[in-house]
């Protein structure tokens, strides 16, 4: 199994969007995405730096994409 690797916030966005993730709102730094065809959210924070690899496996996790199906986005 591949390593989760250290992305950007707005290209884990970008990736959720291409897997089929539409943004539903922003909260202050905190973009929420929703799949409406799997009705999962995910949340993705809205930072300069890289995501820390746990909230990188805690979006991966809350929007039941696996990390090759991410990695291949």
């Amino acid at each position: 199994m591949p390593k989760l690797p250290l992305t950007k916030p707005k290209v884990v966005a970008a990736k959720l969007q291409r897997i089929g993730f539409i943004k539903d709102h922003q909260s202050g730094s905190h973009l929420i995405m929703y799949n409406p065809k799997t009705k999962k959210r995910a949340v993705v924070p809205i930072h300069t730096k890289d995501l820390p690899k746990g909230t990188l496996s805690h979006i991966l996790k809350e929007s039941g994409i696996s990390l090759e199906e991410f990695l291949k986005a």
